[in-house]
């Protein structure tokens, strides 16, 4: 019997404030899955949807139609079903470092596994692989959490949920606010841990080239719909109507569309500067054979 994909989403609707004057459909019929251990970019302009369409997978929200399957189960269909995917999806929110809230770093970290109600040896070291992970040395497990730096901060909440090893790591804008070099160390932080783990990763963004150079496979909402569904070549190379949705594309899909307009023979698919680099190499090869 086949395996089922580790998230399968059938049908998915969601309306806040149902019944009232405010009634807003934010989700409208969103069906996909998605096979362990992939890495997800979640794209969309503000207000497309994608980030309540993130928050049904750990149960957060509760579909209005539709279901959230985690490894086979409805999350819906009972507590403990729940319950079960709250540990299997890790949800980090946007800003996570204001959800710090423990009196040491070490606390904070270890809030998760203990509810899971492992043993203390068992917390201890989930606590020292997580904060592996992101780069938490021990010197720190002792501080207060809010004498931390903003990078710091970031990384202790994220390994707050790393600490439960779930199945699904789902990361709502985790680079946003942070400096170039900040955000470079919180994705390898990220690639890091599904590189050990197997973890399937799910991350929203607005940022195209970070996720251009990362992600196995795009998925776009637009209107409270799914919109596009592939691989980073397919999606990119419909930038006309990423743009229509008020999206931008990757500087060098960008600059390969400039490059196009001038008359130069640069082939589609082009989404990563080290692609745009090798196909530059390759015409300036053929240039100088003829």
């Amino acid at each position: 019997m086949p395996t089922p994909p580790i998230i399968q989403v059938e049908g998915l609707s969601h309306v806040y404030s149902r019944g009232t004057p405010f009634e807003k459909t934010a989700l409208e019929n969103v069906s996909l899955s998605v096979e362990a251990g992939a890495l997800v970019g979640v794209i969309g302009h503000t207000g497309s949807g994608k980030s309540t369409f993130v928050q049904h997978l750990d149960g957060l929200l509760i579909p209005t139609a539709g279901r959230v399957l985690i490894g086979g189960e409805d999350i819906a269909a009972s507590k403990d079903a729940l319950r079960r995917a709250r540990f299997r999806v890790g949800l980090v929110f946007q800003y996570p470092e204001y959800q710090l809230f423990e009196e040491t770093v070490y606390k904070d970290i270890s809030f998760g596994p203990r509810n899971m109600g492992l043993s203390e040896d068992d917390i201890d070291a989930r606590v020292r692989e997580a904060a592996g992970f992101v780069g938490v040395g021990e010197e720190l497990f002792s501080q207060s959490p809010i004498d931390l730096s903003g990078g710091q901060k970031r990384r202790v909440a994220i390994a707050g949920v790393m600490a439960m090893r779930p199945e699904v790591l789902v990361l709502d804008e985790p680079t946003a606010g942070l400096d170039p070099r900040g955000r470079e160390q919180l994705l390898a932080n990220v690639l890091d841990y599904r590189a050990a783990t197997g973890a399937t990763v799910l991350l929203v963004t607005h940022s195209m080239d970070e996720i251009a150079r990362i992600a196995t496979r795009l998925v776009v909402f637009s209107e409270g719909r799914l919109a596009m569904d592939g691989t980073p070549e397919q999606v990119f190379s419909r930038a006309a109507e990423l743009r229509g949705m008020g999206l931008a594309v990757p500087k060098a899909t960008e600059i390969a569309l400039e490059l196009k307009s001038l008359g130069i023979a640069v082939p589609d698919g082009i989404y990563t500067i080290d692609r745009l680099r090798e196909a530059l190499l390759r015409l300036e090869r053929g240039s100088g054979d003829a």
